[in-house]
This record gives C-alpha cells, structure tokens and sequence, in this order.
C-alpha cells in the first residue's frame, strides 16, 4: 500500500502544534507495518536544508490561474521516511514561519494543495509512483479530496483513496469563498457541500468528499458530532458517522523515554523511579529557585497558552491551591496576551511557590515532564493531548478535564489503594473543580505515597507508541480503499 501524507506541519521541519508531532511519527510506524508512507509539506523559507540533508530533486512549471509558478520539489529522508518539500514563489519558500496572516495564509495554502495536485502528477511521470491513499491533515490540506474526487473521471486518479483527519475542528479554514474563486477552484458541486453550506469552508470540503475520516481520538469522534464541540460542523459529522472513526494519537516512545534522555539529570525507568527520578525533581527545584524539598509537591504545566487549554478558571483555582497548601508551580508555555498577563499575576502573588516561563524551551520541558509531582490539563477541549501522555511516561500524574483525548488516556485514581488510576480527573469546568481535584491530589501525595508510587508505575506503562494506532490507520486506509474501489 502505498500512502501520500499531506500536512502543513511535521517535525523536525516545522512544528506549531501537535500536528507537527504526529506527522513527524506516524508515517514511520506506518512502513513497520509495510506501508510505503511518505509526507509532502511546504518548504518553508526557515528550513534549514543542510541540517537535514534536504536537496532538490527535480522542478517544473505549474500552469494555474495565477500564471505559471516554477515549483521546486526538495527531498530527503528522515527515520527512513521519504519526505517532499514543495517551494514556489510568492507563496511558498521565502517565509520565517509556518503561519503569517490569515488572507495570505488562505492563499498560500490553497496555492499548495493545487501544487500537490501537480507534483503528484509529476511524481507517477518520472517515478511511477502515485499513492493509493492521499491522507490529509486539518484544513490547510484539505481541498485535496475534493481535487482527487472530481479528477476520478481520468484514469490515474481513479484509484486514489482520500482520508482526512480532523486534529483539531476549531481551525477550520472558513470564509475561503472568494479566495477560492480566485484560484480558480472548481465550483464545489458535491451534495454533501451543498446539503451543509460549506462551500467556503476548507476543513468541512475535505470532510464532506474524502472516503474516510477520522479525528486523534475516540472520545473527540463522538464529541464533534455536537454542535458544542463540532460548531457548524457537527450536523456533518454526525451524519458522516458510519465513515467516522477515532484513533487516538501516539507517541514516539524512543525520543521520549526517561530511561534513555540526556536533559535529566538523572535516567530512570518504570522499575527504577522511586530511587532515581526525585534526583530530577530536587535538580528542577535548583533550577527554578525553588525551595528543594522533597516533601513539597510540584506542579507542572507545559502548553500553549491558549483559550482552548482552561486556563481561566484553572488559575483561580490554583490560586485557592497554593494559598491554602506548601505546594509549588511552574508554567513553560507561550500564547493569548491575556492569559500570559494572568501567569505573571500568579508568579507575582506568590514569589516563593510559583515560576512562570513565557517561551519555548525543549530542555525545561523534558525537566518538566521528569521532575514535577503532577502535571494540570485543564482544557476546555482537548482533541487528543500529547502532554498528558509525555508526562505519565515521565512518571508526572496527570490532573485533566473529562474531555476529549484526555478522558480516553488518562485513568481517575480509584482514591483507594490505586488498583486502578494514572491521574486526577475532574468534569467540571470551574475554580472549585480545579482546586478541589488538587486538594485530593496533594493529599493523596501525602498520605498514600504507596498508591501514588503505583499509579506511577501504571502511567509510565501505559503503551502510547504509535504501533497500535498505526495499525488502526492501516485499516482506516483499506476501508477508503475498498470504498473507491467497489472490492
């Protein structure tokens, strides 16, 4: 089988989300299962092209409606997965980073899906490769299946199977009507398109013509089926629901293994832990100019500081927290002026239990992950969550909302002797919930170290590799195959 990739993100090329992390991992479970998976992105001007032995492998002319665009094809291989860098002036290869402003990023991106109409082309004339599947990512990729669907009249895009994933529904690329037009898109005569209204709307026209869909986890499938979690996509997907499927994001376990990482100070594992990792915690206390105590537990946070992630009503019931406990809190992330501006007020009002560091830095984060006592997802809505995940691996416990990715991944402590449990989960999105679940964490911190050490254990074994969900991708792809193809 052979898979095309399509997104606007991957690591280590570009990264703002998790997007990036996903493309970047999953194509390479994807051939240990035997499929030939490779990913095209934008060849973004701020790729560095000698640092990961990117080079050109052929170009030519793209006849559009804008005029003809000279489209350079960059290839290269990384964790043995091929990957295609598409450049063509002015939209693709002269910027600093992934996203400008929202007019050009309409153009740009629809500019790139067209242009990875045409390399693909390319691709099955000087290689004789064309995939079976065109796998697309949120909306920046996904006019693809709707391109591939009105092309299937021609012989070589008749076999192609579309699936598109849903990372995150609230980025919808919406009001693309005119920009679309202006490309010269085809008019978008499908009935789904027209039965919903989303002639305009990039993520909804690939939903509404790919084979197959699916969103990054089984809770988040089920939660865009309503108008609250879906917004004007729901009634689509709820009526797409027979060709809907979750499947929860992985993880790359050989890069995130406490065992094996050089930014602790200290490696463990799940049989080590109790010995080794507080040498992380009490290196991460020093580091922060926290008091260094043991018996102090500390809370962590690693996110971006975005409307979606909670932080409104988690900060005032933090606050009620370390008024009322000797606890500690660090917050690494950057995001919304308004929410920044509320990390700064707590770093404030409390000096000695709380450091707060509006940026990106991959070190502190890996410290984070291996030297906190618990880790705060307070999302509003979480389409799968990765933090949650790195930090169970790291032996953090999670404190959640019931919501999304985190309901299917995290377990709530049975507030006994922790024959079940990985974390803290609460419902409700309010301060008392917030502090109410941290009260019980704190607590059980402190008065059940046995069951916390055991749910520690269980977190840390708890199988996020991407073998399983690759498998289910595998059969997401043969179904739209089977589809397309009446076998």
């Amino acid at each position: 089988m052979r898979v095309l990739i399509a997104s606007a993100e991957a690591v280590p090329f570009a990264k703002v989300g998790g997007l990036a992390d996903v493309v970047g991992s999953l194509p390479a479970a994807l051939r240990s299962n035997g499929v030939d998976a490779r990913v095209v992105l934008p060849g973004y001007g701020f790729i560095n092209h000698h640092d990961h032995h990117i080079g050109l492998a052929f170009t030519f002319p793209f006849h559009h409606r804008g005029g003809v665009t000279d489209v350079r094809v960059y290839a290269c291989t990384h964790n043995d997965v091929p990957f295609y860098l598409l450049q063509g002036y002015p939209y693709i290869g002269g910027e600093r980073s992934v996203y400008t402003n929202w007019d050009w990023d309409a153009r740009r991106f629809i500019w790139f899906n067209q242009a990875v109409m045409a390399t693909l082309y390319e691709l099955s004339q000087r290689e004789g490769w064309l995939p079976d599947v065109v796998h697309v990512n949120d909306w920046h990729t996904a006019l693809l299946p709707f391109l591939i669907g009105i092309n299937r009249w021609k012989q070589e895009w008749r076999g192609i199977a579309t699936v598109t994933t849903v990372h995150n529904i609230a980025y919808m690329g919406n009001y693309m009507g005119g920009f679309l037009y202006e490309a010269g898109i085809p008019a978008r005569d499908w009935d789904l398109i027209h039965r919903f209204g989303l002639h305009d709307n990039m993520l909804g026209i690939g939903l509404a013509t790919a084979d197959k869909i699916n969103t990054v986890s089984p809770r988040y499938a089920l939660e865009v089926q309503y108008r609250w979690a879906g917004y004007e996509l729901a009634d689509l997907m709820n009526y797409r629901r027979d060709d809907l499927m979750g499947i929860l994001n992985g993880i790359d376990v050989e890069l995130w293994n406490p065992a094996t990482d050089p930014n602790l100070v200290q490696t463990f594992d799940a049989d080590t832990f109790a010995q080794q990792r507080p040498a992380n915690k009490r290196a991460l206390q020093d580091q922060l100019g926290l008091p260094v105590r043991d018996d102090v537990p500390l809370i962590g946070v690693v996110s971006r500081l975005a409307a979606q992630k909670g932080f409104d009503f988690a900060f005032p019931g933090l606050r009620r927290v370390l008024a009322q406990h000797n606890a500690q809190f660090v917050l690494l992330g950057t995001g919304e002026p308004a929410i920044e501006q509320a990390a700064r007020h707590l770093a404030d009002d409390f000096p000695q239990q709380v450091r707060v560091y509006l940026d990106y830095n991959a070190v502190l984060a890996q410290r984070i992950y291996g030297g906190s006592d618990l880790f705060l997802m307070p999302s509003h809505f979480e389409p799968c969550g990765i933090g949650q995940m790195l930090a169970m691996r790291y032996g953090s416990l999670p404190v959640v909302r019931e919501t999304g990715g985190l309901a299917d991944t995290v377990q709530n402590y049975d507030n006994h002797n922790a024959d079940h449990g990985t974390g803290f989960v609460f419902q409700w999105e309010t301060p008392d919930a917030v502090s109410g679940t941290l009260h019980w964490a704190i607590r059980t911190y402190h008065e059940r170290p046995d069951a916390w050490r055991r749910m520690q254990h269980r977190a840390m074994t708890t199988d996020f590799s991407w073998g399983t969900s690759a498998r289910q991708y595998v059969n997401l792809y043969e179904q739209a195959i089977r589809k397309i193809r009446g076998d």
